[in-house]
């Protein structure tokens, strides 16, 4: 499951693991990151180490995976999909913009936060 969007930039392809909140690992699903449109790599980073973010539970095609909504350096919101991948590592399978509803979702969260 590829999380994409259909804005037409291609990203740098030379991000492939980072570490980030904690020493939680994070890798790249290959396919993702040369997938990767209208979002930079190290911009899905910096929503991965947010100190707030929104994580939910979501499947699709099968593959079970956590969205995390947050906010770029720059106060751009964001979703990154991660899949756990081993006890302390996790895949990141896709990056996009949030949707409006998606916006409207994680704005009111971030009232109460």
């Amino acid at each position: 499951m590829l999380l994409s969007s259909k804005q037409g930039v291609q990203s740098d392809a030379c991000v492939k693991r980072s570490f980030y909140d904690r020493g939680v690992g994070y890798d790249w699903l290959p396919e993702a990151l040369a997938a990767l449109v209208g979002v930079e790599p190290h911009e899905a980073a910096q929503v991965l180490a947010a100190r707030r973010r929104l994580p939910l539970a979501a499947v699709s095609g099968g593959v079970r995976f956590i969205a995390i909504m947050g906010r770029t350096q720059a106060g751009r919101p964001l979703v990154v999909a991660v899949r756990k991948v081993g006890e302390f590592n996790q895949q990141i399978i896709g990056a996009r913009e949030m949707t409006p509803a998606e916006l409207k979702r994680f704005e009111a969260w971030e009232v109460v936060r």
